[in-house]
């Protein structure tokens, strides 16, 4: 549901979309004709910007070796089990859909509300729904997957919605794809800002949006298990769906190559969560983390370096 005359946890640090004038310096103008050949794509039939997309995607594998090495790593720890031609497959169809994320972005950026809602389609709403039943605040959890900012168009455009942004070093792009976020009436903030605008978001009605699988240093983490192999994680989760009063949903973005259209899973809330124990909770969401991430593999974010901080006196993995 919408929030009628939902106000802002925290206005003063909501994340600036203004447009600038400095955006259109020459400094730009290579960024603009990106943009605009991005607005004729986004034109074109989706069966056809999907035969682009592959053809785009083992351009790029083959020719990013640094982005493939870090995949082949990660899927490597993630998944022994696979033979060395599943492990390929994986990686050639994760290159696919990093080129589908980008050539997407128009259909993200400027298709109506209800094209969207016909090419967007969310799958458990009724585990939202549900939560809210019962008087409970919302933190949906999306895996990092390459459909991220559908997963993120698909909750904001149901319900108000709350969450963080990473500033982008272009400028111009960051303004395109921070305005996109709340053109369905959502919030962002800047992560200076800290968790006390969301907590107050939530508490007013709105439905959080938690990104828990980033890696950002020792400093902030603790380790736990993920995929069997230690990570640091940021022991934040089950302190906000305390404050929050909230429960937890992990979500999971995936696109369907025959109809042409993402698919977000909405998982049911973790069960007793959170634990009351930094260890437990990032246990559980790790956990959960996996169990989505293999809803479809090859859409995970696995050219991040997701194992970059390492325990003390184990080897560097990248």
């Amino acid at each position: 549901m919408k929030v009628d005359k939902f106000k802002a946890g925290q206005s003063t640090h909501l994340y600036a979309t203004k447009f600038k004038y400095s955006y259109l310096k020459p400094a730009y103008w290579s960024t603009w004709f990106a943009v605009f050949l991005l607005f004729i794509v986004y034109l074109l039939p989706l069966s056809v910007q999907d035969a682009m997309a592959n053809k785009l995607g083992d351009l790029m594998r083959n020719i990013n070796k640094k982005r493939r090495r870090i995949a082949r790593i990660n899927i490597g720890m993630c998944f022994p089990e696979l033979s060395d031609n599943e492990k390929k497959q994986i990686i050639r169809d994760n290159f696919r859909q990093q080129a589908r994320s980008v050539l997407h972005l128009g259909m993200i950026w400027w298709a109506s509300k209800s094209t969207l809602e016909k090419r967007i389609v969310m799958r458990g709403q009724e585990n939202i729904e549900q939560s809210l039943k019962n008087n409970r605040g919302v933190i949906v959890m999306p895996a990092h997957s390459l459909a991220l900012e559908a997963v993120l168009s698909s909750v904001a455009m149901r319900y108000t919605s709350s969450g963080f942004f990473n500033p982008m070093k272009n400028k111009l792009v960051d303004w395109f794809v921070a305005k996109a976020r709340v053109r369905h009436g959502g919030f962002s903030y800047a992560r200076s800002a800290g968790l006390r605008p969301i907590i107050k978001d939530v508490r007013a009605g709105c439905t959080a949006l938690y990104l828990s699988d980033e890696d950002l240093g020792a400093e902030r983490s603790i380790f736990a298990p993920f995929f069997n192999i230690q990570k640091a994680s940021v022991p934040v989760l089950g302190r906000l769906a305390k404050s929050c009063r909230a429960d937890v949903l992990p979500c999971m973005g995936c696109y369907d190559e025959v109809k042409h259209r993402y698919v977000i899973h909405i998982l049911p809330p973790l069960e007793n969560f959170p634990r009351g124990d930094d260890y437990e909770d990032a246990l559980v969401m790790n956990q959960s983390l996996e169990k989505i991430i293999q809803i479809c593999p090859s859409r995970y974010f696995w050219i991040m370096k997701m194992f970059k901080t390492r325990p003390e006196g184990s080897p560097a993995v990248y």
